[in-house]
């Protein structure tokens, strides 16, 4: 969940940033409290050939800039780790500046007139291939390894760059904030597990889609699965001592956090309710939830 300042400006909007041998990093100019100072689109490889990692959202300045770092290069994939609207709808027209296929997470096609707090999907997105879990995409000097994390988006995947062991954890890892799980398509066990998976490797840094990179990946992997887990832990303690509605747990669960981010702080503690209801411990009645 969004928790933090923005950063002073001025940020690198548009500018690109190479920050490894085959890692390069253009910020798209869509700052917000939910995306921070923006979504980051990567580059992957090298002169003979490129990946897009989350092209962004299809903000004509951030296509230019886009097209300008790519220069004459090729490019040989665009890949969206899931297809949230600050992520995803900029790979159709990139993809017909650069002839490129658009390869990576599934389409996910979720209509819901319910107040999001995240960004809504692309319902646009078109892949011309799909990956599944542990499925390669190949460049001149490079491979890209998709890792199935569900949690944040039922279609959520993460890319390992193995020539490095550098990993593009898009939203499920952040290092500015928890990842928001949005229920019905968000999943909090789901996320949990994937959560679980990525602390068992043993990637070096990990580039996310918002916020800097991550130099000590388990211990804030470790942290971010602690920190859910207390949150559970939480909820049982206040729903042991009086069954309660989400807007009566959330003023107690998130004192002294601002209450702009109360509804995305009741969206986490619905996902945490759905799943102690799936696992037989809690009930609900109408809004009112009890310990089962």
């Amino acid at each position: 969940m969004a928790h933090m300042s923005l950063p002073p400006q001025p940020w690198p909007t548009g500018d690109l940033d190479q920050l490894e041998p085959l890692v390069a990093r253009v910020l798209a100019p869509n700052a917000s409290p939910y995306t921070y100072t923006g979504t980051q689109t990567y580059l992957v490889g090298t002169d003979e050939g490129l990946a897009v990692i989350d092209p962004g959202p299809a903000e004509p300045a951030h296509l230019d800039a886009l097209t300008r770092a790519i220069g004459e290069r090729p490019v040989v994939a665009i890949m969206c780790t899931h297809t949230h609207r600050d992520h995803s709808p900029a790979a159709a027209p990139l993809a017909q500046v650069t002839g490129a296929p658009i390869i990576g997470c599934a389409a996910l096609h979720i209509r819901s007139d319910a107040p999001r707090v995240d960004a809504p999907f692309d319902q646009d997105y078109a892949p011309d291939r799909t990956l599944t879990d542990g499925e390669h995409v190949q460049g001149p000097g490079f491979t890209l390894t998709a890792i199935a994390t569900p949690g944040h988006t039922s279609n959520h995947l993460c890319y390992a760059l193995e020539e490095t062991g550098a990993l593009f954890t898009g939203d499920h890892v952040m290092g500015w904030s928890t990842s928001v799980v949005v229920p019905p398509d968000g999943d909090m066990a789901d996320y949990l597990a994937s959560l679980d998976r990525l602390y068992a490797r043993e990637d070096r840094i990990y580039f996310p889609a918002h916020g800097p990179a991550v130099e000590k990946p388990k211990q804030l992997v470790r942290g971010m699965a602690g920190h859910r887990r207390a949150r559970e832990r939480q909820i049982v303690k206040l729903l042991g001592e009086e069954a309660r509605s989400i807007a009566a747990l959330v003023p107690v669960m998130y004192k002294g956090v601002s209450e702009k981010l109360w509804p995305a702080a009741g969206q986490s503690v619905h996902a945490h309710l759905i799943d102690l209801e799936r696992r037989g411990l809690a009930t609900r009645s109408g809004d009112i939830w009890a310990i089962a």
